[in-house]
């Protein structure tokens, strides 16, 4: 059943037409991974969904749409593992019979380039991830892409003979086993050979397909269907729950927080590609955080001591709320900049409130009167500093702030720096 809601859930998702009633066949074919000598699988056309698509976005901002033919359940073979030098293979048989989800691009083909295919790929994990189908581990193969690529002379309304690829575990693999393949067979069809139609696997060390097997035509999998499961018939109510579980997908989201909060697109683009940080990051503005401030410090300080300490970034000791009170209390004066990067090193290991580690620390901004003696004393110190500054080399001037900067350990204003110091030379 829960397999079931899963590929219903992202038939839905994908847009897809749903088959108010679905059967299951049985695919004949006789190959190691398979012992038993057929797959459960769903053929012909009543698969759970149909006629469905996915939009990706470019490196240009546009935008494409994929069509999606199907979106089926059927059950998993066991993995075949192909280790040079031994002379053999061997397989694992851990996943054999597991359920699996099958989702099926169109044809014609809408996806025109290997580096299309690698942003479908992405587009689709990250979909598959926010509707919880999936973990989107491909290194693990809980998610494999399998394209099909084929070439045709520019020009040619006649698709030529398509070739598919395994063994592409990251998407940086599916664009570089395309590429490779697409250069391939142009090589093989203007040496005059013919293109034959076969399961290649990815070589990623060698940067190479290797040759697995000839594919078989659809003719010799002698479908027929399966007598040991009973058709799924859905009901529009049923139907309708499912669509109400779906939650707000990755594109949407990114548009979203662009018009809502302001945010760059590019920003926005980081914050959903991982639901979870997104989620973090409206948490933490609905708490009362400014927009682009808790994007620019989720995106930069915190990104940067999760991913040294190799934990997701919703899952550090800081709490939405504490994010939250941090871009606040820069804002209202309390702390500065330079504080606030001490401030959340400390959120990040005892996952306290910024106020909390503000009072035990002592780091609230400077009074301006401590800023005035501490700049007097930069100034009396650094004569000839202030000559070269008074002659005209304004730039010398960073000089001395990055002293008081030091003197004050970060505490004061930068606004007070600059007015007090400019007070102190004109005086001096």
């Amino acid at each position: 059943a829960a397999a079931v809601e899963h590929v219903v859930r992202t038939a839905l998702a994908l847009n897809c037409e749903i088959s108010m009633r679905t059967i299951f066949h049985r695919k004949n074919y006789f190959y190691p991974d398979l012992p038993k000598g057929y797959q459960v699988s769903q053929y012909g056309n009543t698969p759970i969904g149909t006629n469905g698509y996915l939009d990706i976005e470019k490196a240009d901002g546009s935008t494409k749409r994929i069509r999606i033919t199907r979106v089926h359940l059927e059950e998993d073979t066991g993995k075949s593992i192909h280790s040079d030098g031994l002379g053999y293979s061997v397989m694992d048989y851990n996943r054999a019979g597991v359920p699996l989800m099958e989702i099926v691009t169109d044809f014609p083909p809408d996806v025109e380039s290997a580096e299309e295919a690698r942003l479908y790929a992405e587009t689709l994990r990250n979909i598959l991830l926010y509707l919880g189908a999936s973990d989107g581990r491909m290194e693990q193969g809980s998610l494999r892409v399998e394209p099909n690529p084929s070439v045709r002379p520019v020009g040619s309304d006649t698709f030529g003979v398509k070739t598919e690829l395994k063994n592409l575990n990251s998407f940086r693999a599916v664009q570089g086993g395309i590429e490779y393949e697409m250069t391939r067979q142009i090589a093989e069809i203007e040496a005059g050979r013919t293109v034959v139609q076969a399961t290649y696997g990815w070589d990623a060390e060698k940067g190479v397909t290797v040759l697995q097997r000839v594919k078989e035509s659809e003719q010799e999998y002698r479908y027929f269907p399966e007598p040991d499961l009973i058709p799924i018939e859905f009901t529009p109510d049923y139907i309708e729950r499912m669509r109400e579980t779906l939650p707000e997908l990755a594109l949407v989201k990114k548009n979203r927080f662009v018009s809502q909060y302001g945010l760059p697109q590019a920003d926005a683009l980081v914050l959903v590609n991982d639901k979870a940080t997104a989620d973090f990051y409206e948490d933490a503005v609905r708490a009362g955080g400014e927009p682009k401030a808790v994007s620019n410090w989720l995106l930069g300080e915190v990104t940067r001591l999760a991913n040294a300490a190799n934990v997701p970034v919703a899952q550090t000791r800081i709490i939405p709320p504490a994010l939250a009170e941090l871009t606040n209390v820069i804002a209202d004066g309390t702390i500065t900049g330079t504080i606030a990067k001490k401030v959340v090193e400390e959120m990040f290991i005892t996952g306290e409130l910024p106020s909390l580690i503000i009072e035990r620390l002592g780091l609230k901004v400077a009074g301006t009167d401590v800023v005035a003696g501490i700049v007097a004393k930069v100034v009396a110190a650094n004569p000839d500093v202030v000559a070269k500054i008074k002659g005209g080399n304004e730039k010398s001037i960073g000089f001395l702030k990055g002293q008081v900067m030091k003197e004050t350990k970060g505490q004061a204003r930068p606004d007070d720096i600059d007015r007090l110091l400019a007070e102190a030379i004109a005086n001096g």
